[in-house]
């Protein structure tokens, strides 16, 4: 099965004077390590005066550089992206041994390298002192542990859309026990990191594709296709790398998760940063998804139309082998397995084998 996904973004800021811009630094391409295959990508910039320079921030993101010479009214960047939606297993990793069993420890080599995803606040707070300290330690397999808080924080952490600037503090989110999906992908960063593990907040895009049928048990999903940005978090296990959950559904990254910037803190994973002169400032934004191509698939076939298309197609095809007179034949050969050891490399693999000439002699 093959989907894919066109992505239209739009960001735009309309200032209410002619202002001067600060470089700008927009982090809305795909990072280097997105598992979902991004076919094309496109950013066009307004207004068209300006200098673009591409590079990776130092955790490997790719970011733009703007800079603006000369005052502008307003300021918009449209990404286009074209992504494969294809399925992968999320859970498809292996653990280094000694990472199977949490808790674990880090080797002081790769301690060192993570050293700002194992930064800690301070001093925990009362309410998320708390919740880390209710967290179960005994001894289970690592997966098993990070699914269930995962899981643990989409059921007791509402969500909610918040407009406002900023990511809350984890004492914040527990205290409301609400957020937005960057106040919780944070909570699980800062969890993890005093539970002992290497965690970093990612920002992206979420393609949501509404299903071909409804589920038989459970949420069916989205009711139709869908995109937003998003944030959730991601944490480093031995053998496995940096694998994402999303604590917002309690599930873990899939397809539809396309990381634009992880990095140890929100603040450098801002979709658009920079600075300006003082003014006011209208904002809008859009976002929007089209299937620009679907293979059929057993649970959605050949619409009728296609099918009688393919059947006309077939009849031309016919109709010229009939004209050229070319004849088409089917046969058929016997195949033989010995009874005796059939499970033999001769009888499945191998061209030849100790007995096989001797039978077909």
């Amino acid at each position: 099965m093959s989907i894919r996904v066109a992505l239209n973004h739009v960001t735009q800021y309309r200032y209410d004077r002619l202002v001067t811009l600060g470089p700008q630094v927009v982090r809305l391409r795909p990072a280097p390590h997105c598992r979902t295959p991004i076919l094309t990508y496109s950013m066009r910039v307004e207004p068209a005066n300006h200098f673009v320079n591409w590079q990776q921030d130092a955790f490997a993101n790719y970011q733009a550089r703007l800079v603006f010479p000369e005052p502008t009214r307003e300021f918009r960047v449209t990404v286009d992206l074209v992504a494969e939606m294809a399925v992968y297993n999320p859970f498809d990793f292996f653990l280094e041994p000694e990472a199977e069993t949490f808790p674990f420890e880090y080797a002081p080599a790769l301690a060192a390298e993570l050293a700002p995803y194992l930064e800690r606040a301070a001093e925990p707070t009362p309410r998320f002192a708390a919740f880390v300290e209710s967290i179960d330690r005994t001894p289970c397999g690592t997966v098993d542990f990070l699914v269930a808080l995962n899981q643990r924080l989409a059921h007791e952490i509402g969500y909610l859309i918040r407009m406002e600037p900023g990511v809350q503090t984890p004492e914040e989110t527990l205290a409301k026990r609400s957020g937005s999906c960057r106040d919780t992908g944070w909570l699980l960063v800062e969890t993890l990191r005093h539970l002992g593990l290497a965690a970093r907040f990612a920002s992206g895009y979420l393609l949501q594709l509404a299903p071909d049928e409804k589920a038989l048990d459970g949420p069916s999903g989205t009711e139709a296709d869908f995109t937003d940005l998003h944030a959730w978090c991601e944490v480093y296990l031995p053998g496995g790398g940096w694998i994402g959950f999303d604590p917002t559904s309690g599930l873990l990254a899939g397809e539809g998760h396309i990381p634009v910037a992880c990095t140890p803190r929100p603040g450098s994973a801002a979709p658009v940063s920079g600075g300006l002169d003082e003014c006011e400032v209208e904002f809008a934004h859009s976002m929007s998804i089209t299937r620009v191509l679907e293979t059929p698939r057993v649970t959605k076939p050949y619409d009728e139309a296609l099918w009688c298309e393919i059947e006309r197609m077939g009849a031309c095809v016919d109709a010229d082998l009939e004209s050229m007179d070319v004849r088409l034949t089917m046969g058929g050969e016997p195949t033989f397995v010995s009874v005796r050891d059939r499970d033999a490399p001769e009888w499945n693999t191998d061209a030849l084998g100790p007995t096989k000439r001797g039978y077909a002699v």
